[in-house]
């Protein structure tokens, strides 16, 4: 007779790979909106496969489901994601875990009039958008506006954070 614990397993970043956070910002109908990608390069070491479900598993630890589900985190206060803001980076805070990029000045000023960025965590890995490398508009709507991607993250409001507040 065998038997499935229902123990969560350890959270092993390696498991993961490299995580990336862009920042870009958009137009919606009540403005400009801040907005966070956060995707894994598929390079964990159980390789692409292995690394979405790495992403799953924190994501559901976390508290975030995925889907079309949007977490407002002003309205939960004990929600484990963070965004600090500051010096023209957005680092965003996971327990174990954080992930920083540089942000376009449209994207600061979005962000400073709303207060919050709208965050996709993506399951589905992007292994094409290398860290430090130039992603052309095109590409990134293709992979942030895809159903499969859109479909399968975390949609969370994040509030910004300054060291200065």
């Amino acid at each position: 007779m065998t038997s499935t614990s229902a123990e969560t397993r350890p959270f092993r970043p390696a498991e993961i790979g490299t995580l990336v956070v862009m920042a870009w910002s958009g137009e919606a109908p009540d403005g400009d909106m801040p907005y966070l990608l956060a995707y894994t390069l598929g390079d964990g070491v159980n390789g692409p496969e292995g690394s979405s479900a790495a992403v799953a598993d924190l994501l559901a630890s976390l508290g975030l489901p995925v889907g079309d589900q949007v977490v407002d985190g002003a309205a939960n206060p004990g929600l484990p994601v963070t965004l600090l803001v500051e010096a023209g980076q957005a680092v965003v805070t996971l327990p174990q875990l954080n992930a920083q990029c540089p942000t376009p000045p449209e994207w600061l000023a979005a962000v400073g009039e709303r207060g919050y960025a709208y965050l996709v965590f993506a399951t589905r890995p992007w292994p094409q958008a290398e860290p430090g490398k130039p992603v052309e508009p095109e590409a990134l709507a293709a992979f942030a506006g895809d159903s499969e991607t859109l479909g399968s993250a975390a949609h969370v409001l994040l509030p910004a954070r300054s060291l200065r507040r």
